[in-house]
């Protein structure tokens, strides 16, 4: 794991991370370069743990560069994956609000992955000084409590899947690159993690992903790649 400031050279080029996060987005870039002499900037190697469900943490991160996952232990002992965060995509937020709290999720990098700490200090400074940012993180809560619901209320009520081909919808807007056929998702997680995402088992997702390939509605290319061919089709599939 190596540190050093978010406004090293390696940045002079691609901008500071701070400047990919929406709700700095209404900052000047002079703003902008004073957040960004706050942070610490951090790599985490694939599988590396950013989080760990139950400690404390008085810091936001923000992903530079990279994916990471968020997954909390069922009772059970397994792991559920509640999303994927990618770059310009923050966590941590909670902690800001409530320093009493303890973190409710573990982080793991899916890949190598680059990340920019603000301590809840620097937060509050920065939120001080522009209080449009505490509305716009309040509104990046609610979202991600919105998806978690709906989460939980696919486990809970819809069979595998309708659960598995919300995810793939899911992953098009995501992951997703457009091409004259269809899109085409570069998944961001192993067959087992995507069991783990939707809750069922391996056999189970690849199980499916082949019944929807023979119906025409996705090609599979290794286990990295799947190819959307009719996008409203699979939507009406689970209608």
């Amino acid at each position: 794991m190596k540190e050093h400031n978010c406004n090293h050279d390696n940045h002079k080029i691609k901008g500071p991370c701070p400047k990919k996060v929406p709700i700095f987005g209404e900052l000047s870039d002079k703003e902008i370069l004073k957040v960004a002499k706050m942070t610490k900037h951090i790599q985490f190697k694939k599988g590396q743990m950013l989080l760990h469900e139950g400690e404390k943490s008085d810091k936001l991160f923000i992903v530079n560069k990279g994916q990471v996952k968020v997954s909390k232990l069922t009772l059970n002992g397994k792991e559920q994956i509640l999303y994927i965060l990618t770059s310009g995509e923050f966590f941590g937020e909670l902690d800001l609000f409530n320093s009493d709290e303890v973190n409710n999720f573990s982080v793991y990098a899916i890949e190598d992955t680059e990340i920019c700490l603000l301590t809840k200090y620097d937060i509050d400074r920065i939120m001080e000084a522009n209080p449009e940012i505490s509305l716009k993180l309040l509104k990046a809560v609610t979202k991600r409590l919105a998806h978690t619901e709906n989460l939980a209320q696919n486990l809970a009520t819809k069979d595998p899947e309708v659960r598995l081909i919300y995810m793939i919808l899911e992953f098009c807007q995501k992951f997703g690159t457009k091409k004259n056929e269809g899109i085409l998702i570069e998944l961001p997680l192993t067959r087992e993690e995507i069991a783990s995402y939707v809750g069922v088992t391996r056999e189970t997702i690849s199980r499916k992903l082949s019944k929807f390939e023979n119906l025409g509605l996705i090609s599979l290319s290794g286990n990295k790649q799947i190819f959307v061919r009719n996008h409203l089709a699979l939507r009406e599939y689970i209608q």
